[in-house]
């Protein structure tokens, strides 16, 4: 039997961002190295939701919404972070569910569909918290990153 934790104020010291991804198992080592890239190494805490940005604001995984704001709370409270990433991912099956095939049809209409999502997150984030800063992105299945436009972002 483990014993229970007390968590400090404080823990491990500061991370510069929250990673929000979705749970595909075909980008994680592909989301390990962009991170490393983007001089993310080892200061992102990492929250997966299928569907990423979908499942942290889409009414259909309703249920996950306060779990993903719970932990944005505290890895601002733990860590200090000041960034909260999103890395969607080209051909999501959350996506097909959420917003039915059509809407995810081409390329043009997937970076639509994503953009409105994380116009959506990013409003979110803003009213609950206004001092961080939220970027998003679209990762294909060969790797590559490409930022989603929105109509507007935290700072």
């Amino acid at each position: 039997m483990g014993a229970a934790l007390a968590l400090p104020a404080q823990a491990g010291g500061k991370a510069d961002a929250i990673l929000l991804s979705c749970m595909d198992y075909r980008l994680i080592d592909d989301l390990a190295i962009m991170l490393n890239q983007m001089q993310y190494r080892n200061s992102y805490d990492h929250v997966i939701l299928a569907g990423g940005a979908l499942g942290a604001v889409h009414p259909q995984f309703a249920a996950w919404h306060p779990v993903f704001w719970d932990h944005v709370g505290l890895a601002v409270k733990l860590h200090s972070v000041h960034e909260i990433l999103v890395i969607d991912h080209s051909d999501c099956g959350a996506a097909k569910l959420a917003l039915g095939e059509e809407a995810i049809a081409t390329p043009q209409k997937e970076m639509q569909a994503h953009a409105a999502v994380m116009d959506q997150l990013t409003q979110a984030a803003h009213e609950r918290f206004p001092e961080l800063r939220l970027r998003g992105f679209l990762m294909t299945l060969d790797g590559t990153m490409e930022r989603i436009p929105t109509a507007g972002e935290t700072h």
